[in-house]
């Protein structure tokens, strides 16, 4: 089995470090590629990458997050597929774990639990933690619809499956993954691991730290593009979740975010702005 796995970059030089390192640090019977794109950074970012001559990457300018990491999948010489971000790593042994999943007549695709963590590597929202394993251990579509539970870090891919389904969707600016799980869980059902693979990490610069209102009302506008006849009730569930997400980030950041949904009008199409 042979994993690629592809690093967005863009001045990431703060903490790019830590997750190269822990993609090499991933042991087990299978071989490892790490491709970075990186969109042209000036913060000393590819004078990292130049340090490390196992790894595969470029530096040019792109289209945003979606179109880099559409690069670096058809860059990608693995059968398994997988992004972690700049800022995020794996956690000791998470390679290991998928192989056992994704191998010959296992499945198509795999996640398994996050932590959040700091700036200084410390964990933080466990609670939210909790609450998304909890989740994930009750699988299935419907519950998918009604709300994004699954932690890109953490998510496994074969390339088949990816093939199948199409790549990332560059309309799509912050909940770009929730859409292609809900197009990879059409066509396949996930297995999960009951085990942190990666962390997440938590920061004032990171896209779900500063914009994490946006990327909520972005992610039920796909769930709404997606829902089928019959699946409807799953976008109630959804705007409940929604509510309760945006409240508990608000509580957790002091700052007025349910008064951002509170004032949000629901509108028709996926990807809708809150005002």
């Amino acid at each position: 089995m042979r994993f690629t796995i592809v690093t967005p970059s863009y001045n990431g030089a703060a903490f790019i470090e830590r997750t190269i390192a822990s993609v090499a640090a991933q042991r087990g019977a299978f071989e490892v590629e790490h491709v970075v794109v990186d969109g042209g950074s000036t913060d000393g970012t590819v004078e990292i990458l130049r340090r490390h001559p196992g790894l595969r990457w470029i530096s040019e300018p792109d289209r945003g997050q979606s179109d880099a990491l559409n690069k670096g999948f058809r860059m990608a010489s693995g059968d398994v597929l997988a992004w972690l971000n700049a800022d995020d790593v794996y956690e000791p042994g998470a390679l290991e774990a998928v192989a056992g999943v994704l191998g010959p007549g296992g499945r198509r695709w795999c996640f398994g639990e996050c932590r959040i963590v700091d700036e200084d590597d410390r964990e933080v929202r466990r609670a939210i933690s909790w609450y998304k394993n909890r989740r994930s251990r009750r699988w299935s579509l419907g519950r998918l619809l009604g709300g994004n539970f699954v932690p890109q870090p953490a998510v496994f891919f074969r390339r088949d499956l990816l093939d199948e389904v199409g790549g990332l969707r560059e309309a799509y600016h912050l909940a770009m993954d929730y859409d292609l799980w809900l197009r990879f869980a059409r066509a396949a059902e996930p297995g999960f691991l009951a085990q942190p693979l990666a962390a997440f990490r938590w920061h004032g610069a990171s896209k779900s730290g500063s914009r994490y209102v946006r990327m909520a009302w972005e992610c039920f506008g796909i769930a709404r593009a997606q829902a089928r006849a019959g699946e409807r009730l799953h976008l109630a569930h959804h705007a409940l979740h929604l509510g309760a997400l945006v409240a508990a980030y608000g509580a957790l950041d002091g700052v007025g975010a349910v008064s951002a949904w509170a004032g949000r009008r629901w509108r028709g199409g996926a990807g809708a702005s809150p005002p």
